[in-house]
């Protein structure tokens, strides 16, 4: 079995010129393992996925195939964005899965948080499964495990889902990152030259915006927190709050309130923003927020996010509540 242990003389990855050494280190290590066979892997958009992509495309080129699912639980333009990046920017051989009406389909009426979490996880599976039958010659999965996700669940990066695989597709694991922690991921990313909004990008759920529509997931309800989601980050990165709060996200409830838009009087969702810091996750504090900015938000999620009416703003921290909603 693989030694998971992240050696004791290795130098935390802080500057480029470390970042540099690490890729070169990775570059060798990767065409060793792999050689001219195939490999495949299952790319998010999120920072540990994207760098693996990286990595992989610098080691082997066309040797790898990415395949990126979109369940439609994705903040807006992430798949765009990858399809940008590594098909027309990188070259790589990238197969795009609009699964969108397969996973809604399955969740509608599903109400229960960890049902949710659990269809979301499953179907994933299977349709990563469907794809990697209809490819030849994969013999290597890769993973965007994590020095944390070892310590935390084991070295099968458990939120992928792609530990789930069955037996038969039996692929030798490469996980390039594995001895590494977040923030070191991020300075590899950089140096490789992703985006700064893809390796910057916020913690985000496995089951996506599907624990941010609260309750029975609706594609209306759905579209409601995928805009002002956008709306929320497109604020905070022109006031210059996108690097100073750890996590920012939109949530709506299954519930509706009177109002009045345009004069008239409406029945509609109210969108709750949510700014917290953490250092660890464990605990977290509410983010102050500038209440002029608070306003100008109100005024354009309301204005321009259809079937809502109020915006409300959750300041309670960790605990009580949770990050998440759901």
């Amino acid at each position: 079995m693989a030694n998971n242990t992240r050696p004791e003389t290795m130098a935390r990855i802080t500057t480029p010129e470390l970042a540099q050494a690490f890729i070169d280190e990775q570059l060798a290590q990767l065409r060793a393992q792999i050689g001219e066979k195939k490999v495949l892997l299952a790319l998010s958009g999120g920072v540990d996925s994207s760098v693996v992509a990286a990595l992989l495309i610098r080691a082997v080129g066309k040797q790898l195939t990415c395949v990126h699912v979109n369940h439609g639980l994705l903040r807006k333009g992430e798949p765009e964005q990858v399809i940008e990046v590594f098909r027309n920017q990188m070259n790589a051989n990238l197969v795009y899965v609009d699964a969108v009406d397969r996973f809604l389909d399955k969740l509608a009426g599903v109400e229960e948080p960890e049902r949710k979490r659990k269809i979301i996880g499953a179907e994933f599976i299977r349709v990563f499964e469907e794809e990697a039958r209809k490819l030849d010659g994969i013999e290597f999965l890769a993973q965007g495990t994590i020095y944390p996700d070892i310590l935390e669940s084991g070295p099968v990066k458990a939120h992928h889902n792609v530990g789930g695989l069955p037996e038969d597709l039996q692929f030798e694991l490469v996980e390039p990152l594995k001895f590494l922690y977040k923030d070191e991921v991020r300075v590899v990313g950089h140096e490789l030259g992703l985006p700064d909004n893809m390796v910057y990008r916020q913690p985000f759920p496995g089951p996506g915006l599907g624990v941010r529509c609260v309750g029975a997931i609706t594609r209306d309800r759905l579209e409601a927190v995928r805009e002002s989601d956008a709306i929320l980050r497109e604020e905070f990165a022109k006031n210059g709050l996108a690097g100073k709060v750890w996590q920012y996200f939109t949530v709506v409830p299954d519930f509706k309130s009177t109002g009045i838009t345009d004069g008239k009087r409406t029945y509609a969702w109210p969108v709750v923003i949510r700014a917290v810091n953490t250092v660890d996750a464990v605990t977290a504090e509410v983010a102050e927020l500038p209440f002029p900015l608070l306003q100008h938000i109100t005024e354009r999620i309301t204005h321009e996010v259809k079937g809502v009416n109020r915006v409300l703003w959750d300041i309670t921290p960790k605990p009580s509540a949770t990050i998440e909603w759901e």
